[in-house]
């Protein structure tokens, strides 16, 4: 069983882009990062990012791409706020492979599943920890706007 942490707080429509991008990319995996101010929790800044694995089982962000990523964030006094990817055959919970690769303990995961979906049908949409390899579910909480 898995036990809530705290809540990832996310606007509806950074939540539809992510889920956009994960059926867009469908049947691979989709990746990418929304960017927030450092230190507080916000994702602001959707950044699509390309699967370099080009793999339905499996996501890998180019390593140029994110050297990039990284500079571009520091430039603008951002962090990693949540890193998402699809998974187009199973369950939205991180595979051993995603909890190996997980190294920003501050962010949340968050997972898309695709498997059951076509262009209008369901989705799962689900949040986590992953700290020193233990993984923790969130409640996700879509907003219309922030509070100021």
């Amino acid at each position: 069983m898995l036990i809530l942490s705290d809540m990832l707080t996310i606007t509806r429509a950074l939540y539809d882009q992510i889920v956009e991008h994960s059926r867009a990319d469908h049947p691979d995996e989709a990746c990418g990062v929304v960017a927030g101010p450092v230190g507080s929790g916000r994702p602001e800044r959707f950044i699509p990012m390309l699967n370099a694995a080009r793999s339905p089982t499996f996501y890998e962000f180019d390593s140029a791409d994110l050297l990039k990523l990284y500079r571009e964030m520091d430039d603008r006094d951002e962090e990693p706020v949540v890193i998402y990817h699809s998974h187009t055959a199973t369950e939205a919970y991180p595979s051993r492979t995603d909890i190996t690769y997980a190294n920003e303990p501050g962010a949340h995961y968050v997972l898309v599943s695709t498997a059951d979906t076509d262009a209008a049908g369901p989705f799962q949409f689900r949040s986590y920890t992953i700290v020193e390899g233990v993984v923790t579910e969130e409640e996700v909480k879509v907003v219309e706007a922030y509070d100021a």
